[in-house]
């Protein structure tokens, strides 16, 4: 049975408090950086097709509401975007994912190549 990506995220996160192994701690950060790509874009879709109805007035006070505020300069676009990321952002399975990337790195471990950095 798969997972949706909120409760790998969290199962990830949990189970990697007792690892220590950076190859397992990668492994557990690779698939967690999966979910969350595929978490932030469940958000994006929903939040997508939630503002589709919405007037301007209407989605600039939901993005106020959710901490994104529509800035000046902004098209409509980009202010839906913020709000889906800055809904995403709050989420459990945000929390969870940032949390397993810091277990990971107190074991030296990202996701990122030694080249790269």
């Amino acid at each position: 049975m798969e997972m949706n990506p909120t409760a790998l995220l969290l199962d990830l996160t949990a189970r990697a408090q007792h690892v220590s192994d950076p190859d397992t701690l990668h492994s557990m950060l690779a698939a967690g950086h999966r979910a969350w790509c595929e978490g932030v874009a469940d958000v994006q879709a929903g939040v997508d097709r939630e503002s589709a109805s919405l007037s301007d007035a209407r989605l600039a006070g939901r993005c106020a509401a959710a901490g994104a505020p529509w800035e000046q300069g902004m098209t409509r676009g980009e202010a839906v975007s913020a709000l889906a990321f800055a809904i995403w952002d709050a989420s459990p399975a945000a929390m969870a994912y940032t949390e397993l990337g810091e277990r990971a790195a107190r074991f030296g471990v990202c996701l990122l190549g030694e080249e790269l950095l």
